[in-house]
């Protein structure tokens, strides 16, 4: 066995080699080290990464060959201080985040995969969680590219079957299908084959081996849910015909066990959703870091409680209290969003097509909370201008109460009829023009809502945010938002991608007025034709309504956009032409010939 190691610029920088016995259905151990002088770190914002080539010979016959991309990094995790990266406290601001892509289903290329994860890597995002389940392999790979962190998680439930809500999230009566049926059998080779694929992945800093499998009542039960004052239960009291909560302490063991078998690097995890019953059994015991869902107000006494106890939130609403609840408590080491993408499942009543939690929606495109959480977690000056009808009148708290976090980008309303303006910063003080004159005069940071607001009777033009530090003349960050026209034309522009033979497309698809601005609130029907070596996959709007076929050549676009995911096939001297039309609206053409485009 022969390893060498490569830096980025693929330069030799050690290498190792050694003999092993291999006998026919054999499996020996052989460990290698190789050592690299001062090596450049794996970080967040500087990613580096080795490329490892491991060479099977045999009498010098090569007989196998991996590439591994490794980083090099250390981690380490603190019931008081929380997680540290190189020896740097993070804050884990991080979302879960579940395997489909709107029309694409389950099946997304690895291209979508990197649009998507740059979008939550410009709104601040550092880590993600693989809910409920292990991911495509390039996930990882783009993590470990990108810079994000990873919180691997295996099962969404163990031994017994959870609710399955079939006529709508929450709504009639449940079934119980779900692959608990084959946890006994499988559960442990497929933990292990989980660990074994993605441990060499530096992004991976943590084990899940399960999500909310201590659901008090769905399915365990303890008499701890005879006491007053106890929530989260589907229902209520201590169910004794239903499995009792000490197997999830001798589950974990087993489970986490399995892990630590294949790597000791890193610590097993698990969400927690019902911590007031599982603090009676050994089920966090057998966690070395435990993730509570929607349990912020428990942080604080089990903290006490459980002084050795490492804690996060491993899921959480999109509240500023929820994030507060991690800022100033040192030894919360983060949250996990539900969630960073809309997502199909767990739908509504027909015909809700999934969850539309997302700070981005089944399109790729941010959404208005996810600016607002950019502004709570970027680490530079940011500022988003959002409105909505209301503001003025009433007392200065009842008006402040209405402070929306999914405030739209729109500015066409009535003339005159007031309009709250939202600023979502991170900025010391933000003020507001209307066509270059000031309207709202320069206000501080408000630390209770984290939003900055004016009213203002409506005028159109171009409206304008400037974020500045305090007492600073100096613009640190601005947006702006302008009044449409109506729409005129179609506009479009593939996605850049890294790989020039890249076979996968996607088309970003706008509504445009006649000076080329966005409308945002064009709804318009485009049909798409695609000719030459490549076919069209679907068109996502973004649209939670089911009833739409996302997979035909139209759709309606959704705030004046739409997404094309295009397949080509490499046939030498053909061209792909893709036609986009609409009634009433300029259409246009785009020729995709070799690497480059072309627009008609």
């Amino acid at each position: 066995m022969r390893q060498n190691i490569y830096d980025n610029n693929d330069q030799l920088l050690g290498s190792a080699q050694g003999k092993v016995v291999l006998a026919a259905g054999g499996k020996p151990k052989l460990e290698q080290e190789i050592k690299v002088q001062n090596p450049e770190l794996w970080d967040l914002d500087h990613p580096y990464l080795y490329r490892l080539e491991t060479k099977l010979l045999s009498n010098n016959n090569l007989l196998d060959q991996t590439n591994t991309k490794v980083g090099i990094r250390t981690i380490k995790f603190d019931p008081d201080q929380g997680f540290s990266l190189n020896g740097k406290t993070h804050k884990l601001k991080g979302i879960c985040m579940h395997h489909d892509a709107g029309c694409l289903g389950a099946a997304v290329d690895r291209e979508v995969w990197r649009r998507r994860l740059i979008q939550l890597k410009s709104l601040g995002c550092n880590a993600i969680r693989t809910s409920h389940n292990p991911q495509a392999s390039c996930v990882y790979d783009l993590c470990d590219e990108l810079g994000l962190l990873v919180n691997n998680e295996a099962f969404d439930e163990w031994e017994y079957p959870k609710k399955k809500w079939i006529e709508g999230w929450n709504v009639g009566t449940p079934g119980f299908q779900g692959s608990a049926l084959y946890f006994r059998e499988w559960s442990k080779r497929d933990l292990a084959d989980m660990v074994r694929r993605d441990r060499n992945h530096p992004s991976v800093i943590m084990w899940s081996i399960g999500n909310e499998v201590d659901y008090p009542n769905d399915p365990y039960t303890h008499p701890v849910l005879d006491k007053e004052g106890i929530g989260q239960q589907h229902v209520r009291g201590n169910l004794t015909s239903q499995p009792r909560a000490e197997r999830l302490g001798e589950i974990a063991a087993e489970l986490a066990a399995v892990v630590k078998q294949h790597d000791t690097s890193r610590p097993v995890t698990a969400g927690l959703a019902g911590a007031v019953m599982s603090n009676f059994t050994t089920y966090p015991e057998a966690l070395d870091v435990v993730g509570y869902n929607y349990t912020e107000g428990r942080y604080e006494e089990d903290h006490k409680t459980y002084p050795n106890r490492v804690l996060y939130g491993s899921e959480n609403r999109h509240g500023l209290a929820d994030w507060k609840a991690v800022t100033s408590k040192d030894y919360i080491m983060g949250q996990f969003l539900w969630t960073g993408f809309d997502y199909l499942g767990e739908s509504g009543r027909w015909p809700s097509r999934g969850f539309t939690t997302g700070l981005i929606d089944l399109a790729g495109n941010i959404k208005p909370r996810g600016y607002f959480r950019r502004a709570l977690w970027s680490e530079s000056p940011v500022i988003y201008a959002g409105t909505y009808p209301g503001g003025g009148g009433g007392n200065r708290r009842s008006s402040r109460q209405w402070l929306s976090t999914d405030a739209p980008p729109l500015w066409n309303y009535e003339e005159g009829r007031m309009i709250r303006v939202v600023a979502y910063t991170n900025c010391a003080e933000a003020e507001l023009k209307l066509n270059g004159k000031t309207v709202g005069e320069r206000k501080p940071y408000d630390e209770q809502t984290a939003i900055i607001y004016w009213d203002i009777p409506y005028e159109a033009g171009e409206l304008e945010v400037l974020g500045y530090e305090s007492n600073s003349a100096t613009i640190a960050a601005s947006d702006k938002i302008v009044s449409s026209g109506t729409p005129q034309a179609i506009q479009a522009k593939f996605v850049e991608t890294n790989d020039p033979g890249e076979t996968f497309l996607q088309l970003e698809i706008e509504v445009v007025d006649k000076e080329g601005n966005l409308v945002y609130m064009a709804d318009n029907e485009i049909v798409c034709y695609v000719t030459g070596p490549a076919r069209l996959l679907g068109l996502e709007s973004g649209s939670n309504n089911v009833s739409d076929n996302y997979r035909d050549n139209r759709q309606r676009c959704q705030n004046g956009r739409l997404l094309a995911y295009i397949q080509r096939r490499e046939v030498a001297g053909e061209d792909i032409r893709i036609t986009l039309n609409s009634p009433m609206l300029k259409g246009t053409t785009l020729t995709f010939s070799g690497n480059s485009t072309t627009t008609e």
